[in-house]
Formats: structure tokens, sequence, C-alpha cells
């Protein structure tokens, strides 16, 4: 496209917009009445979001959710737009916010494929399979292989002359698997039932979510993986997402053991309890006897009477210690009348009982304990209980969830509470007959993912496969579980391996930080061309005024979802765009300084600044590329905006520029491009870059050489991207002192990073504890934990404002991903550069200057961590940062370049050394260099003003990166090229000696 855009302007001599001003005319009307279509879309989505909460809108001033989507609900399908688009498409092209501007949560789920191979290979007792998916699951937090590889790898070790097929051939798959099948054959096999076992997964969740009545949720397949991001914005109950993701609705019917049909086996429980309750009072009593007799030793008279008579105490209360520490029946269970209870404090040590070989081998074999979904308080004495049943035939039921055809969420007509109604198909409903009609009298638990939903008693046989779950259900429970068993059963359990929370108030003030920033940025960037470039700079403005409507009009146009970083992609590309009008009014400022027309000099500027635009667009496009392959979160939202915003602004400074300049040549006017304060600005500059560069080597050995002692010393911050683990956000009243906030966490169990965010009565807490344990309540006792932890600091109240969690896997692979994207970046741009150039001196100058580049940068986020008020973590923003000032470098290099390679093909310099020739290009691009480096600083530093704290530490990153890639392109990219060139031109003209004394001698 850009290719094409440089043939059509400066290919003909009639130049193409001349020739073609209407056809470009009304394309650049019809561009705009499309985005502003879109843009209103949006406008008119928002405002019916508005009117929801306000109807919602409850006395205390809160939002009532469930009457905000009926409302919403309501017009779903109802024309709201132009009498013919409904609310349900407005929504489904539209410029959403993401989850940073208005709340919500971000997860990131793996379908674990351990739990595929072992469900494959559940006939088999081999215990090397279990060995081997440990190993292998070991290595996949580390290796990028396919887990069936991995895990074929590691049963090869174990059984090296058992062959695969001996393992996974069965009756279920005589089709494509025998017992002569090859191990490359089942490997193949299994990687095709773990694929399909994602799809699947993926169509189940895609069901679950669109059926939990979020507005705008974003599903998507991360490419390369067996995982699955999901974008749930407004939502502000995580622990319900968590369960509705990750829940297998592994749904089964099973029998219940009654206690009197056990009682010989509760019995025989009983005995055994009471057996250890024994051995442990002998143990502590031979305990105590040993100490009483130590002590007898070493004391007399009244001291051994006081001894003897602190030691009876001291057994007093060792046995009341036992009683209450007891393992016997009567202190773990509790009869309820309906069966056995726990306490909830009580499961750990149950679990660790019931678990024990010895206690199994007391049950029948088929006998599984499972306890009830939700605990029930005793009113006797306050205490949480939690029911106990013991099943039969769990994992192998007589009826599961597959015969599901139906399920809604209903009332139950007794009591008025909310249930699940199902209904089930042919199958289903004969064996569901069969089996109450087996059970008249008894109980039939109803168990999903492990736990008792139901247990009810069997009155009489149920005929036609209609059934209930009642239970002490809240509305969006039922509701919930009739979505999951309605959707279906994941063919194997998903883990969260990343998640972020957001509260609405964090969303609210980052909007906030986000129009302020951007207004103030755009602001600025006018008020300094109009200062720069006098009336010309009206024309720049109104093409990048063009260019944000145009960008924002693209993005509604394709649903984008408009994120903190993509506004700084969106003010920054503004900024940028500056670069490409900058380019062409520099070179028609050279035109008119030669004394030529005002028409052929903007004529001349625009085709001679194409081949500029042309390289550090693509520059820019090869770093946005790579971004947005190899980004997630932050960096892709950056890079959506920053790629959109690349072909917006190219189109706008070349065709809206022209466009509006060619109406001036045609009514013989002229423009100014001077004010009385620039026109002199840099102008007959003449500064000697070359000739001191080895002084600016020297400079620049030294930071680095400083950089890379802090980090071999210091280190970096590594953000939880790269390390893993828990990261929350607490704001308190008042200030408070991180070193407090990190004891109380240390008082509580918790090792635990403090930072001190945005502001002195905000603060970062990361930690990694349990960060492997993938068990959804995890997350909600930590949750808890730390709410409490942070409610209050010595008197200071806190609270919990967002969280998020990467887990090891994800954080190796984003470490792998980050420099994959790095070394792709640099490979293709220097393939670029020398495809343009045809010289590896300019690629190697290129290169060299961008190494440079990152070493600086990362040497200075080593040596400030910790000093400037903002944090300075390494992770996936900074890497985005980094990419991000490799393409600026770039794109300030290259039009450097572009002027050498002009200048060396100039015979009227020939007789100039190629120093010299460098030194002029330099000069020449100086006011360039300036001017682009000056409108995109200040956009940054307005970013890094108001930005918000999320993106801080990603713009200060950018804003050295700028002063630093200015740098060097100047000091570091030129010279190089210089040595490059002038070692190539001495070794030619040895080469050319040498040769020139062979002829001679011959």
């Amino acid at each position: 496209m850009i290719t094409i855009i440089y043939g059509l302007l400066s290919g003909q001599k009639t130049p193409f917009i001349m020739r073609n001003r209407g056809g470009i005319l009304a394309l650049v009307v019809i561009l705009l009445s499309v985005s502003a279509y879109y843009l209103v879309r949006t406008f008119k989505a928002n405002s019916i979001r508005k009117d929801a909460e306000a109807a919602a809108m409850t006395a205390d001033g809160n939002v009532d959710t469930q009457v905000k989507q009926r409302y919403l609900d309501s017009l779903w399908k109802e024309p709201v737009f132009l009498g013919m688009t409904t609310l349900e498409d407005l929504t489904k092209q539209e410029l959403g916010l993401g989850l940073d501007l208005q709340g919500g949560m971000h997860v990131i789920l793996e379908v674990s494929p351990n739990d595929i191979i072992k469900s494959l290979a559940s006939g088999s007792r081999d215990p090397r399979v279990t060995q081997a998916i440990t190993a292998a699951a070991e290595r996949a937090v580390t290796s990028s292989d396919h887990f069936v590889d991995l895990f074929s790898e590691e049963f090869k070790k174990l059984a090296p002359n058992t062959k695969l097929a001996r393992i996974f051939s069965n009756s279920s798959n005589r089709g494509e698997l025998s017992l002569n099948s090859s191990d490359t054959e089942v490997a193949n096999y299994l990687k095709g039932e773990v694929d399909g076992a994602f799809d699947r997964a993926f169509n189940i969740i895609q069901t679950r979510v669109d059926k939990f009545g979020v507005a705008n949720p974003n599903l998507q397949k991360l490419p390369g993986t067996n995982r699955i991001q999901v974008e749930l914005p407004g939502i502000d109950n995580p622990q319900r997402v968590r369960k509705l993701l990750s829940g297998a609705a592994k749904l089964e019917f099973v029998e219940v053991y009654e206690p009197n049909e056990i009682g010989p086996s509760l019995d025989a429980f009983s005995s055994y309890l009471n057996q250890q309750d024994l051995e442990a009072r002998l143990d502590k009593v031979e305990d105590l006897a040993d100490a009483k007799e130590a002590s007898a030793d070493t004391t007399s008279g009244a001291d051994d009477l006081a001894a003897q008579l602190a030691g009876t105490d001291s057994a007093a209360d060792t046995a009341d210690s036992l009683l209450s520490n007891s393992n016997s029946m009567s202190n773990l269970f509790i009869n309820t009348g309906n069966g056995l209870a726990v306490r909830v404090k009580d499961t750990v040590r149950v679990n660790e009982l019931l678990n024990r070989s010895a206690v199994k081998q007391l049950f029948p074999a088929d006998l599984s304990f499972v306890y009830d979904v939700k605990p029930f308080t005793n009113t006797t004495n306050n205490e949480e209980l939690v029911s106990l049943y013991f099943v039969k035939d769990l994992g192998n039921a007589p009826l599961e969830g597959d015969v599901i055809t139906n399920a809604r969420q209903d009332y139950d007509p007794t009591s008025g509470r909310p249930d699940v109604s199902m209904q089930m198909n042919a199958t289903g409903s004969r064996k569901w007959r069969d089996l109450t009609a087996a059970n008249v009298g008894q109980r039939v638990a109803i168990v999903l993912d492990g736990f008792v939903y139901s247990a009810p008693n069997v009155n009489q046989e149920i005929t036609g496969g209609n059934s209930s779950i009642s239970g002490n259900f809240t509305l969006e429970e039922a509701s919930d579980l009739a979505n999951v068993l309605k959707a279906g059963k994941l063919p194997a359990p998903t883990n969260i391996i990343e998640e972020a929370v957001v509260g609405a108030s964090v969303g609210s003030s980052a909007v906030k930080a986000g129009v302020i920033s951007s207004l103030v940025g755009l602001l600025s960037v006018l008020i300094f061309v109009l200062i720069y470039y006098n009336k010309a700079g009206w024309i720049a403005n109104v093409a990048l005024i063009v260019n944000l409507v145009l960008l924002l009009g693209v993005m509604a146009s394709f649903g984008a979802t408009l994120t903190l970083p993509g506004i700084a992609g969106m003010v920054l590309s503004v900024g940028m765009s500056v670069d490409a009008n900058v380019l062409i009014y520099e070179r028609v400022k050279e035109e008119l300084n030669e004394g030529k027309p005002f028409g052929t000099a903007v004529r001349n500027g625009f085709k001679f600044a194409m081949p500029s635009i042309i390289d550090s667009n693509v520059t820019t496009l090869i770093t946005g590329i790579i971004l947005f392959i190899f980004g997630t979160g932050l960096v892709l939202g950056f890079a959506t905006t920053l790629l959109i915003g690349i072909f917006t602004s190219l189109f706008c400074a070349i065709f809206i520029s022209r466009l509006i300049f060619e109406h001036y040549i045609k009514k013989g006017k002229t423009i100014s491009f001077f004010t009385n304060w620039s026109e002199r600005l840099f102008k007959d500059t003449n500064i000697n870059f070359v000739d001191n560069r080895k002084k600016f080597y020297m400079v620049s050995a030294a930071i680095i050489i400083a950089g890379a002692i802090s980090i071999g010393i210091k280190g970096f911050g590594l953000g939880v991207d790269f390390k893993g683990g828990r990261t929350y956000v607490a704001k308190f009243e008042n200030t408070v002192a991180t070193e407090d906030v990190r004891k109380a966490m240390e008082d509580a169990g918790f090792t635990a990073e403090v930072k001190t965010f945005g502001g002195f009565d905000q603060v970062k807490i990361t930690t990694a504890y349990q960060i492997e344990n993938t068990d959804p309540n995890v997350e909600l006792q930590i949750q808890e934990q730390i709410n409490g932890i942070v409610a209050n600091i010595d008197g200071n109240a806190g609270e919990v404002v967002s969280s998020s969690k990467v887990g090891p896997t994800i954080a190796n692979d984003t470490i792998w991903s980050s420099l994959k994207a790095i070394f792709y970046s640099l490979i293709l741009t220097f393939i670029y550069i020398y495809i343009r150039f045809r010289s590896v001196a300019f690629s190697f100058g290129a290169v060299v200057a961008v190494f440079h580049d990152v070493l600086v940068i990362l040497g200075i986020f080593s040596i400030f961590n910790g000093i400037l008020p903002f944090s300075l973590d390494v992770d996936q923003a900074f890497v985005g940062a980094v990419l991000t000032l490799m393409g600026y470098s770039m794109n300030d290099t290259v039009v450097v370049f572009d002027r050498v390679r002009e200048y060396l093909n100039d015979k009227r310099k020939a007789n100039e050394s190629i120093a010299q020739v460098i030194n002029n290009a330099l000069n020449s691009t100086l006011s360039r260099t300036a001017v682009t480096g000056i409108a995109t600083l200040l956009v940054l530093l307005i970013l890094l003003i108001f930005g918000g704290e999320t993106i801080r530490g990603f713009i200060f990153a950018m804003f050295l990166g700028v002063i630093v890639g200015t740098y060097s392109s100047l000091y570091i990219a030129a010279p190089i090229v210089v040595d490059a060139m002038q070692r190539q031109l001495t070794k030619e003209k040895e080469e050319g000696l040498k040769a020139a004394g062979n002829a001679a001698k011959a």
C-alpha cells in the first residue's frame, strides 16, 4: 500500500492528486462519513447504558446490576438506532471500553492436557503413566513442545520396551488404534484428542459466557497454545466467574449409603480413631514423664514441690488439649438427624484422615466421601457445618450429565426457593426411572464436580426424564448452575493461569486520566505545530484532527476495545504522525529557500519526502506487527491502536494535506511555513557530529557499563508477568508506609513485595504465595486474607481496588515471547534496511544503535528502580515500550540514512569525504529530528503526568527511549556507518593496490 502511494504521488509528471482531485475528495468524505456513523453508534450504545444505570439506581446511590441487565435485555432485540438497528447490533460494532476503563475481569484459562491423557489411559494400571504425566507437566512449564510429545519422551525413559498402544488402545478407539499401532500413530491420536478437547472446551466456555449476561464479552483462542482468553467488562463478582469458567460440569446421579447401611464400617472407623487417640495420649504421657524427671533432677525442697504442682497443672492442661483435638467420632462428626456433618474448620483434618489407606480399607470399595456444596450454620452455637455424604460408584455413576437436554432456573413449588429444572433424553429418562425405582425410600445424590448439590429422598419412581436440583441456592447460583448444565461438560478441567480484576472505581479514574491526557496531549501538539510552521501549521493540524476521527472510526467499525494503553497509543500516533508532515514541510522549506515558486516547492517537497516517509513508516509498521503478534493485554491494546494509526496518519499527511495545498495553488495563493521565531532556527547549522564520535562512544560506553554493574549487583524489579505471582493494588484513606504494609503481610504469613503505586496513599502488593494452586476457592481465600490485612494498617483503613494473577507457566511463556519479539523485530528491520540501502554498513549501524538504546534503557531502569516515585518493573509493558522505542529509534535513523543516501548519490558532493557527506546529512535533517522529537516528547510528558499509574512506567520507558533514540541516531548510528564505510574503502584500496602489484609482477 505504501509503495503504491509512493508510485502514485511521485512517479507521474502530472501529480496523481491533481488528476484525481474529485475522486480523492469523495474518498475522504466517504471515510469521514463512515467513521462518524460508527462513532455515533458508539455514542448511542453508551447513552442506552447510562439510561439503564439511571433506571437501576437505588435509593442509596448504588446500581442494582440485575435491574440494569433486565433493562438492557428488554432492548436487546429492539430497534434503537435509525429505526432498524438493535442494541445487539450496536454492541457488535462499537468502540467499547476495556477492563481498565470500566472495571471487570480478565482471565486466561489453560485446558489441562495431563487430565485428558489420564482419562484416555484410565484403563491402564501402569504407575509409569502417572509418573510420565507428572514429569511432562513439570517440563511443560519451560518448554514450548506439545504436551503429548513431552509425555511420550518421559514414558519412553521409564518404559523403553513398552509400546504406547498397550496403554491407550481399547474398545472405544478400536477404529483408530490397535495393539499394533506405532508410537507415532498413538501420539498423533493423542494430539488429536487433546486439540479436539481444547476446541470443545472453547465452545462450551463460549456458551457459558454468552448466557452469563455480560455486555461485550471477549473470548479468543491464544494461537499456538491450549489457552483461552476471556474478558468480561463490568464484572463485580470474580469468584462467580472463576466457578463458572473452571468448573468441569461433571454431573453424576449416584446412590447414597445411609449410616445404618455401613454401621460396621463406622464402628471400625471409630475404633481406629480411638486407637489413634490412645497412642497419642501414651506418647504425650511419656514425654511429660521424661520432662518431669528432668525437672526433678534440678530442683529440691520447696522448689521441688512447686515443680510438681506445676507439672500437675501442665498435665491437666495437656489432657484438656488432647480432648479438644481428639480424633474421636463424637468430636469430629456431628449427627444432624439427616446424616453426618463436619465443622468447616475441621475439614482439613477430616480429609487427611479419610484419605489414609488404612481408613479406606474399612469402608466398601465403591464408597466415596463427598461434601455438600454449601455449608450451613448450626443454630445452637453458630458454628459453620458442612454435610458429609457416603456415595456409591462416584466416577462410574449409573447416570451422568450427558443425558441432559435442557436445564433452566426455576422455583421449588414447596419452599419457593430457586432450583434447577432438568429434562433428559430417552436414554437418560429410562436410566433415571430405573435408578429412582430401585431407591424408593432412599436418597440419590446429585453430584457436580465432586460436590453434592442435592440429595433428596426418592418417594416414588420418576418417569418422563424431568427432575430438579434443589438446595440452598441464591437466584444467581441457580441460574449459573442451569447455564453450566445446559452448556455441557468440559472435556477436561480448565485452570486459571492468569487473571486480573479491576474495580469500577479504578476504571472511572482511568477514564478521567485517559481523557485528560488525550486532550492535553493533542492540544499541546497542535499549538506547537502552529507556533513552528505558522499558517502551514493549520493544514497539518486539520490533517491531525481528521486522522484522529478516522482512527476512532476504524476502531469502532472493527468493534475494537479502547484501553488505557490504547489511548496512549492513539495520542502517541497523533504525535508521531506529525513526523510525516514535518518531513514534507522541511523539504518544502528547502525548495522555497532555493527560490523556487510556491507550487513547485510544494510538489517537490511531497516528492522528495516520500522515500523517508515510506521507510520510517515501514520500520514502525514492523515493530507494530511484532507487538501485535506477541503482545497481550496492555501491549496488544497499544499495538492495535498504533497499527491503525500508522495507516490513518499516513493517509491524512499525504492526501488531506496535499488536497488543501493544491486548493491554494490553484487559486494562486501562497502559505507561510515560517514564523519570526522559527525562520532562522536550525538554518545553516554546522555541528560536527562525526569528528566527535569517539567522545560519544565513550559516553555511551560509560552509561552501559554503569547499567551493567547495577544489573549485576541490584538486578531488576521484575514484574509479575515475568516471575509469576499475585498482585493487589490497595488504596488507603491516608498516607501509608510500604514497610508497615510489608510487616503486616509478614505477620499474616505472606512473603510480599510492597511498593508505592501512584500516590503515597496507594501501594502495589506482589506475592507468590500459593501461586501454583489452581483451586478457584484458593483465590477467594487469599483475596479475603489480603482484604483483612489492608482493612486496617495501624488505624489507616484501606481496600483492594484491583488484583491480578500470573501463573509460573505463563510467566515463563511471557519471557520467551518477549525475547522472540525483540529478536524478530531486529532481524526484520535489519533485512528491510539492507534491502532499501543495499549496504551492510547501514543495517549494521541501525542495529547497533538499537542495541545501544535497549542497553541504556535497561541500565537506567536498574539504576533508578526503587528511587523514583513510580514503579520501574521490567514486565511485558516494559517490553512493549522497548519495542516501540526500537521502532522510533529506527524511524529516526532511517530518515537520516535516506538523506545520507541522497547526498552520496549526488554528484555535486562527489569530492567530499564520507564523513563530510554524513555530517552534512545530519545537519540538514536536524530540524526534522528536533521538531518530531519535541512533538513526541510533549505527548509523552503529558501522558507521564496525567496518564495514570497503570501506564506510567511504560510511558517513562518510552520518554527515555525518544531521548536516547534521537541521541543514538545522531551520535551512534551515523558515525558507525562512517567507520564501516571507511573500513570498506580502505579494504578496497588495499585490494586494488595488491591487484595492481600482482599485475605489475606478471
